[in-house]
């Protein structure tokens, strides 16, 4: 699925890296408080979609639409097939996306043991995502900072 007809997104892959990296830092300072621990989920969730955006972008030059990870993982693995590695943890990462955001009648449930898992996964796989795309947040922090 690709986009095509969306004004607004951006099609520089370092952007959506950029972004990604943001979501990570936001669920770092969420998971503190378990009060929060399903917007941190949410996060982790997020973080991992723009990365993926961002990976497939940075290969195929085109933005791919959707939310799933697994299928992200996948589309990414047809590229680069060391991907195949995070197929489990997009699994998991992917129920983070609708059931954080919205009341459920049974609502997932998530202690510091399932915090502490999906912030590994996500980290694990945002660097991942970082190195094979030699992506450094912190050289684009400060150009993005000095445009504006």
């Amino acid at each position: 699925m690709s986009r095509n007809s969306k004004k607004g997104d951006s099609k520089r892959y370092y952007d959506w890296i950029y972004h990604a990296s943001l979501d990570r830092m936001a669920a770092e300072v969420l998971c503190d408080n378990p009060q929060l621990y399903y917007v941190a989920a949410f996060h982790c969730q997020q973080c991992i979609e723009k990365a993926l955006k961002g990976y497939l972008l940075f290969k195929s030059r085109h933005l791919l639409d959707g939310h799933n990870l697994t299928w992200l993982c996948k589309q990414a693995a047809m590229m680069d097939d060391s991907f195949i590695q995070w197929i489990d943890e997009s699994a998991v990462l992917n129920r983070y996306y609708i059931e954080t955001r919205y009341p459920a009648d049974i609502p997932l449930e998530i202690n510091s043991s399932t915090m502490k898992s999906l912030m590994n996964m996500s980290g694990s796989m945002m660097d991942f995502i970082c190195d094979i795309t030699k992506f450094d947040f912190n050289s684009y922090h400060r150009k993005s900072r000095s445009k504006g």
